[in-house]
């Protein structure tokens, strides 16, 4: 029998369906995928009979949580179809501990779920981004994801206790205990988390939850430089601390592209800043709006902003928000030519920044709009057409625009991947700037755990 008719004779009716279009693109459509078909357990045994199955017979897996990947570690397209393992039909909550602060989940859930599940028991599940609400838990933390609160509470890493896997082989790890301090052996759990699905399948996993705070704010202020945008972190830091929840960096170009292409938002300025802060708080005790209008004031002060608009209520705060959480979908409907996940040292930011669009223009004139987690490091850094021409027009000009970018990234001593992962998009990238003792230990460990290479083959590793 092949794997289809083993897979069919293992799994219950419904489990395996054919493999349409919606599972075989990636968000940017770059590339096309292909699978013999997808295959969607409903429970952990299941997982372990598919992966089995595959291992014995050689056939590649896929793991598939949300689809909204943009570095194509959930598309194969060349070489043997895979299987297409899409953890959909596990998205159970199994526990919930309001004692403790603890939310056990399987997989296939979905971000926004998670978040309102946590928010009925007076808790929340800080990991938040844009794709909050299609991105699914198994995906997540396969990615190690970030978003916007990691200055505050970590990457997806720092916000797990345990995790259920499925091992190459069928092997199920079980080690979802939610305690706080286990030191029985290796840590499996950070060894998955971060490894998109190449070493073994994360079917559930127990979250950290923490206490809903009883205050929240946001203010969006106008810095005169990126320097200045780094003074006024560091004195929101000296002033709030932990209070703060995220310190966004917005660019000119982005406000731009909202005007130029959508989607419509309410903006605070009528003419837009060269470079603002969008700055969120959550806290305790204390009004975040005079914490805000005191940052303001004593920043100011000393130069770091010019002008600012501080949320008066959640409905205006939501306004500030939706600038920053709409940039990526006005760059989407402009179309990049090259777009880039760095970071780079917090200090050195200003610095990528004036140096950046030098290297890049001896290539030729394009818009950069660059955004992203001032706070954390992160940057997003992308390269658009002028007015009037598509990123078709520079097709030919991408792979050195990446590389400028990314050469001056690692020279700088910072990664080209901060938060998406590598998937198949930048394999070539982690063979060029990864540490060679890493990436030789990278390769001993895929071939212990998975020696056949079925699992995401050609994701972060060559096949």
């Amino acid at each position: 029998m092949d794997i289809l008719q083993k897979l069919e004779a293992a799994l219950p009716i419904g489990a395996i369906r054919d493999a349409e279009a919606g599972y075989l693109e990636e968000p940017r459509g770059r590339w096309q995928g292909q699978a013999l078909a997808v295959v969607a357990p409903s429970d952990v045994a299941q997982v372990s009979t598919v992966l089995r199955l595959s291992n014995e017979t050689g056939t590649p897996i896929v793991p598939y949580g949300g689809g909204t990947g943009l570095v194509g570690g959930q598309i194969k397209h060349g070489g043997k179809a895979p299987i297409l393992l899409s953890l959909e039909r596990m998205n159970a909550v199994r526990a919930l501990d309001a004692e403790a602060g603890t939310l056990t989940v399987e997989a296939g859930a979905i971000l926004h779920d998670v978040h309102e599940v946590a928010e009925a028991e007076g808790w929340i599940f800080p990991l938040t981004l844009a794709s909050q609400g299609t991105a699914r838990i198994g995906g997540l933390l396969a990615t190690n994801a970030g978003g916007v609160n990691v200055i505050r509470y970590g990457n997806a890493r720092d916000l797990v206790l345990g995790i259920e896997a499925v091992l190459a082989d069928g092997t199920v790890i079980e080690a979802l205990s939610p305690l706080r301090k286990n030191n029985m052996g290796y840590d499996l759990r950070h060894l998955l988390i971060g490894s998109e699905g190449t070493l073994g399948v994360i079917t559930a996993a127990s979250l950290r939850l923490f206490p809903k705070l009883s205050a929240v704010g946001a203010a969006l202020m106008v810095v005169p430089t990126p320097d200045a945008a780094l003074g006024l972190l560091r004195l929101a830091q000296a002033r709030i601390g932990e209070g703060i929840s995220a310190f966004e960096l917005i660019g000119r170009m982005g406000f731009e592209f909202l005007r130029e292409v959508g989607p419509e938002v309410r903006m605070p300025f009528e003419n837009a800043p060269d470079w603002s802060c969008l700055i969120d708080l959550g806290l305790s005790h204390g009004a975040p709006e005079a914490a805000l209008e005191a940052l303001f004031s004593e920043a100011y002060e000393a130069g770091f902003v010019t002008d600012g608009v501080v949320a008066q209520s959640e409905a205006q705060r939501r306004d500030l928000w939706a600038i920053r959480e709409n940039i990526p979908q006005a760059n989407r409907r402009i179309g990049s030519v090259s777009s880039h996940d760095i970071s780079v040292p917090v200090a050195k930011i200003p610095a990528f920044i004036a140096e950046a669009p030098r290297r890049i223009a001896e290539i030729n004139t394009f818009r950069i709009n660059c955004f992203g987690h001032l706070g954390d490091g992160n940057l997003h850094y992308n390269v658009f057409p002028e007015k009037g021409r598509s990123r078709a027009d520079h097709e030919a000009e991408r792979a050195a625009i990446k590389t400028c970018v990314h050469d001056l990234v690692h020279d700088m001593g910072g990664s080209i991947s901060a938060e998406h992962g590598i998937g198949r998009l930048k394999v070539g990238d982690l063979e060029r700037y990864g540490d060679p003792g890493k990436l030789a230990a990278m390769r001993a460990i895929k071939m212990a755990l998975d020696p056949n290479g079925i699992l995401n083959p050609g994701a972060v590793l060559r096949e």
